[in-house]
This record gives structure tokens, C-alpha cells and sequence, in this order.
């Protein structure tokens, strides 16, 4: 099907608001920084691809739209043009689908400037789209196919195998489950843009939450990327909360656990970047619930790669998976046994001339048939604790809950 798209500037007074998250609502798609960024509404067409391959698949699907489109563009405006809304799932082998929503209308705001991208439709229809309610849910959630006491014992099976296998890092996780029938999450997405505004919160196909890791930004040729981990919970008093910020700092565990994140991620970047940089020493990184060891990265793209062919360099990265890759994440299929759908997959946007953000999905949730999925992980390296790993799960949750208390 060969797509339509009309792209200009538009004023929040055309669009009756006076801010950019006022628009939360009828959506189907979002990805959101303070108060900025994509709004999308209806799917003009959605590329889905599985298996091994699922990110290269979804990459020429997304170049052949592309070169059949018929592109009008008087904004030129980062994400502006044709884009598409990206989720893709943890595992090679996982069941859930990997896609590309292309929507009928996308509203976008990029410092200060605002703009409208038509799919397949006029304007008239595209505002009737819009619908600014954002009815709040209360959800109540209960353990899932991991228990707590499930996690405990992970746990000790992940430091029984990384004593005996030379596994340095893997990612372990525990799942939440609520029902919930004909639930809209934007009621959550709002709340989660106001109290985590430096994260990016996102919507994709139900996959919804607000992520404090960016795997990738592209634009104009230029890669950037910020590893967390490393975490600790926040101390209530400023004094004592200013202390546990400093000792996660000078944790050899967290340590260790961050140094895996960036040599992971560094070394998948070379085939495909030159001038890879970053500090050698991490700084910790204040979320209103948790401090995290952070690393911000910057590379110079060779050729004309596309922020979605990078991610079949990056996914997953040790921050996610564990080092080394392979034996953790078969490790982690031996050990969980159960399917993570999106959960710690890349989600967020791609453009027309191959730019874009991606988020990790995590902090977050996946809505599918009247069910709510949430989940948490922790890096467990030899130093671990299966209580402390617990306590820590606990913590990951709290914004996804708080969202739908």
C-alpha cells in the first residue's frame, strides 16, 4: 500500500493546548521526554516480522514503505515526515510479534516546535481522532509466573552458574499480572511523563511505561547512547540520600556490573561507528525512586546506517542480557522459563532518512488480551544477594504501579 504523508508546522493554540502531553489520550502510540517528542494516532499500516532475523526483516519492510511513499515536508523538523512507532521483543525465539506502527496522524514537538503529520487522511479527519480524555484506572496486580520466592531461587541458580561457568553477568526478571478489560493506558502515560519527565515514557501496541535507558539516539549521523547499570533506592533525608548516591559510586559490585554494560555496548557499536567515546568513570544518575551508575556514549555512524539497523548491533546488551551474551541469555531461558514479549526489547521511533530514538522497554507493561503484564530485572553478578536482588525488583516496579494506584 503506498502511503500519503503531509507534513507542516502546527501551533498548540490550533491544537487547544498548552502543552505537549495535554494530547495524551485516544493515542495508540507515544514516546515522550519532557514534554516532547511523537503522539500517534490510528495505524495507516504496521510492519510485523518474528524470529532471529525480526530486526533486519522489520528494516527492508521499512525501506521498501519508505521508497513507495509519497512524502510532502514543509517542516523538516527532527521526526517530522513519514515514522514509524517501533516495539521489538526480548528474545529471538519469543512468540510475541516484533513491529512498526505507521499512524494516520502524528502530532510531534521538538524544542518548542510543533508539527503535524498527515497518513492517508485530510485534516478534518485527523482531528476527529484526537480525544483528550484520559480516564484514570486503578489496577490491582498480583504475582505472576515468577513469584517472589520463584526470584529467590533464580537467583541462586544464576550464582551457582556463574561460579562454575565463567558467566560474569546475567539478567534475571519477575513478572506481575492484573486483568484489566478495555484498559487505555494514557491515563498511566500522563502520570509517568509528570513524574519521571527526564525518562522516556512510550506506548507502542500496548507496550507502555517510562524507560530511564536510552539505547540509541541517531541523528545526523550521530550516535548517542547512556548505559545504566548499577542501582541503589533513594534515601528519604537529603544528607543520607546524598550517601547512598556516593557509596553506589565506590560499589565494586555495581561496579563491575556497569563495566559489562559499556564494554558490551562499546564493542557492538565498532563494526558500525568510528570516534566511539565516553568518560572512563560513571556518575550517578538521580531518579525520583532510584540512583543508577550512568554512561553516556557518542559515536560517529559509518555509511548511511539507520538507527534501526544499529539495534541489530546493540539488542541486548549486557545491561539486559549479561556478559557474556550468548551464555546468559541461554542461561536466562534455562532459568526463567517464560516468555519476556517486549519487556527489555528496543522501543521508540524511527524516521524516513533512518533517524531515531530507542528506548530499552523497562519500567513498563505490556496490555494484551484484558491482561496486564509488568516486569522487573536486576543484573546478578557473583557478588549478588537473592534478598537484596528482590528488594530491588520491588523498587523497578514502583513507578508501572504508582502509575496505576
Amino acid at each position: 500500500m503506498t502511503l500519503r504523508v503531509q507534513s507542516r508546522p502546527i501551533t498548540p493554540e490550533e491544537l487547544g493546548i498548552t502543552s505537549f502531553t495535554e494530547l495524551l489520550g485516544s493515542n495508540i502510540s507515544a514516546f515522550i521526554q519532557e514534554d516532547q517528542g511523537l503522539i500517534g494516532w490510528g495505524q495507516a499500516k504496521t510492519l510485523v516480522a518474528s524470529g532471529s532475523n525480526r530486526i533486519q526483516d522489520l528494516d527492508t519492510q521499512w525501506q521498501e514503505t519508505v521508497a513507495q511513499a509519497t512524502i510532502e515536508n514543509s517542516s523538516n523538523l527532527r521526526g517530522s515526515g513519514l515514522v514509524a512507532f517501533g516495539a521489538i521483543t526480548f528474545a529471538d525465539q519469543s512468540d510475541h510479534s516484533s513491529l512498526l506502527v505507521i499512524p494516520n496522524l502524528v502530532i510531534g514537538c521538538f524544542e518548542d516546535h510543533y508539527w503535524i503529520t498527515l497518513i492517508n487522511i485530510d485534516f478534518d479527519e485527523a482531528l476527529k481522532l484526537i480525544n483528550k480524555d484520559k480516564t484514570v484506572s486503578t489496577i490491582e496486580f498480583k504475582s505472576g509466573q515468577i513469584t517472589p520466592e520463584q526470584f529467590e531461587s533464580n537467583v541462586v541458580d544464576a550464582l551457582i552458574a556463574i561460579n562454575e561457568n565463567n558467566i560474569e553477568k546475567v539478567v534475571l526478571a519477575r513478572d506481575l499480572q492484573a486483568e484489566a478489560k478495555d484498559f487505555n493506558p494514557n491515563a498511566a502515560i500522563y502520570k509517568l511523563t509528570k513524574r519521571y519527565p527526564s525518562c522516556y515514557t512510550y506506548l507502542v501496541d500496548g507496550m507502555f511505561g517510562s524507560s530511564p535507558e536510552l539505547l540509541i539516539r541517531v541523528e545526523n549521523k550521530i550516535v548517542r547512547a547512556r548505559v545504566l547499570a548499577g542501582t541503589a533506592g533513594r534515601g528519604t533525608d537529603p544528607e543520607v540520600d546524598t550517601a547512598i548516591g556516593a557509596a553506589l559510586l565506590s560499589s565494586h559490585k555495581n561496579r563491575a556490573e556497569h563495566k559489562f554494560a559499556i564494554d558490551s555496548l562499546t564493542k557492538s557499536m565498532e563494526s558500525l561507528c568510528t570516534k566511539i567515546t565516553f568518560l572512563e568513570e560513571p556518575f550517578s544518575l538521580a531518579l525520583p525512586n532510584l540512583w543508577h551508575l550512568a554512561t553516556d556514549v557518542e559515536a560517529e555512524i559509518k555509511d548511511s546506517t539507520s538507527s534501526i539497523q544499529l539495534l541489530s548491533h546493540l539488542h541486548p546488551s549486557a545491561a539486559v542480557a549479561g556478559t557474556p551474551r550468548i551464555e546468559a541469555l541461554e542461561l536466562i531461558q534455562r532459568i526463567e522459563q517464560i516468555d519476556r514479549g517486549r519487556y527489555a526489547g528496543p522501543i521508540g521511533w524511527l524516521s524516513a532518512d533512518g533517524d531515531g530514538t530507542w528506548a530499552i522497554a523497562l519500567r513498563g507493561a505490556q496490555y494484551e488480551n484484558n491482561t496486564i503484564t509488568a516486569f522487573a530485572g536486576c543484573g546478578i553478578v557473583a557478588e549478588s544477594d537473592p534478598q537484596a536482588e528482590l528488594a530491588e525488583t520491588n523498587l523497578k516496579f514502583k513507578p508501572i504501579l504508582d502509575s496505576l494506584a
